[in-house]
């Protein structure tokens, strides 16, 4: 006999449901939330480079994903900045030609 890991009733050894609580005992741990790709793409989208130490731990990658990845990031959020840049002078640009109009 062994102890259910969910409810600690005695239970057969070689069971895989228990009898007491219904909690299959052979139950693969599943990835957490945040490691699913389309979470680190929300993410991303949300804080940006910051997720680059997400997809260091991911243990759903292997090397050279992580470091494709990364790479991409890091590219992806460069070209977002210089976007991002350009708009802010652009509008500054544009509110500096309405004062000097008024």
């Amino acid at each position: 006999m062994k102890k259910c890991p969910y409810c600690a009733e005695d239970i057969r050894e070689e069971a895989i449901k228990c009898r007491h609580c219904g909690e299959f005992l052979n139950k693969k741990e599943t990835a957490k939330w945040y490691f699913r790709p389309m979470w680190i793409f929300i993410i991303f989208l949300c804080i940006g480079p910051l997720v680059l130490p997400l997809i260091i731990i991911n243990p759903n990658f292997n090397r050279k994903r992580k470091i494709l990845l990364s790479i991409l990031i890091i590219l992806a959020s460069y070209v977002l900045w210089i976007w991002f840049s350009k708009s802010l002078s652009s509008i500054a640009e544009y509110y500096k030609q309405m004062n000097e109009l008024f």
